[in-house]
This record gives C-alpha cells, structure tokens and sequence, in this order.
C-alpha cells in the first residue's frame, strides 16, 4: 500500500501502538497476539491487524507479535530513529514547560536550540539548552539547518513567523500557538495543537454524564 493512501486515523494510532508496546516490554512479555493486545487497548483485533498490514504486517501466524521486534519496526515508520533537528520558539511557561518534560530524544527529535524575544529569558538555560534572542534565529538556522520548528508563541505572531521560517528551511511545525495556520507551502507539515480543545471535550463528556444521571434519577423519583 502507497503511503500516500494510508488513513490519518491509522497513523494516529501509531503512537499508542508504540507506547503501548513499550510498557508491554518492560513488563518483560516478549509476545503477543492481535487478540490479547486488542483486549489492552480497546481496539478489535481486526482493527490491529489492519493498521499493520497498511505497513507490511509483522506477525507470524499461530505466535502473534514479537513485542520488541514489532516496537522497532513502529518506532522506524515514524521516524524514531531518524533524530531531526528541531527548534523551540517562546520559553514562556508553556514552552519551559514542554523543554523540561518532553523528551524530544525519544519521540525521534534533537532540541538543538531554543528562542525567546524577552531579555529576562535570553541567556537561561533550559535542560542544557541556553535560550537565544529571536533575532539570531537566522544566522542560527543557516549554520545548523533545523527542520521542525515547536511554536509555543501569541497567535498573531505565529503567522508571520512560520512563513519567515520556511524560508530558514523549516519542513515541519509543532504549533501551541492557538493559530490554525494554514501554509501555501503544500511541502510543509504543520501538527496543531490546542489543550484547551481536549479539556473542552472532557467538559462536554461530563455535562453529557451528568444529563444522563439527572435524567435517571427523575425517571427514578416519578415512578415512585
């Protein structure tokens, strides 16, 4: 299958794959079946075999995955082992935060530099890393060739800044910026993302539980 035809949905599962056969690895369990791995994640075994076989399939038939094996070949698919060199833009709060507890090295990232435009931050240091003054980004970008760019920076900037960055030769960018830009630049990828989105969806799950319960305890209380 091209990669060009496999399912977002698909990739995105990925990751959890990845994850989930990490945990699965230090638990020392060498193999599983699609069946039993199905029954961890809440998938249908179906479903597994599928995304797998969207890649080549990597099981053997009556012995299921080997777990190590299968996290390798997953970690290669997404570029795990490539280790791309990235740049972080803003180490406010957010972007410290995502420095410190993110490890870049491991999701297939080296975080070889980070910038900042307030003279408080420049010249801290964050997990090694000293912060730079925004205005030697492109000097920084011709010597060292980033490719993704992690923008923890105001929205109305975000715009102007990703187009200048493109031009530095960013390929990719990891965007908290709370701006859904949207490149002309077909080549460039662009990851947004927005927490509070995801708390939002929590709040509509709750508000959704709580109409239900409050409908079961009236139907409850009337046929009394």
């Amino acid at each position: 299958m091209s990669k060009d035809s496999i399912s977002s949905l698909v990739i995105k599962r990925l990751p959890r794959y990845y994850r989930f056969l990490g945990d699965l690895d230090a638990m020392g369990i060498t193999k599983i079946s699609s069946r039993e791995l199905s029954e961890r994640m809440g998938l249908t075994a179906s479903q597994i075999r599928q995304d797998l076989n969207c890649f080549g399939g990597f099981g053997q038939q009556g012995y299921g995955y080997n777990i190590r094996d299968l996290r390798y070949e997953i970690g290669k698919i997404l570029g795990l082992d490539v280790k791309s060199k990235a740049i972080l833009i803003g180490a406010g709060n957010l972007g410290k935060a995502l420095a410190s507890h993110i490890n870049f090295d491991k999701m297939g990232f080296n975080l070889i530099g980070i910038f900042d435009n307030d003279p408080a931050i420049v010249g801290s240091e964050i997990t090694s890393v000293t912060v730079s003054d925004i205005t030697e980004i492109d000097k920084f970008c011709s010597t060292n060739h980033p490719e993704i760019a992690v923008l923890c920076i105001p929205k109305n900037a975000a715009d102007k800044l990703s187009e200048k960055l493109i031009s530095l030769g960013i390929k990719a960018f990891w965007n908290f910026s709370h701006y859904d830009f949207r490149l002309s630049n077909h080549d460039v990828i662009v990851e947004n993302v927005h927490l509070g989105d995801s708390l939002m969806v929590l709040s509509y799950g709750l508000r959704v539980k709580n109409d239900e319960l409050s409908k079961s305890n009236t139907l409850h209380t009337s046929n009394k």
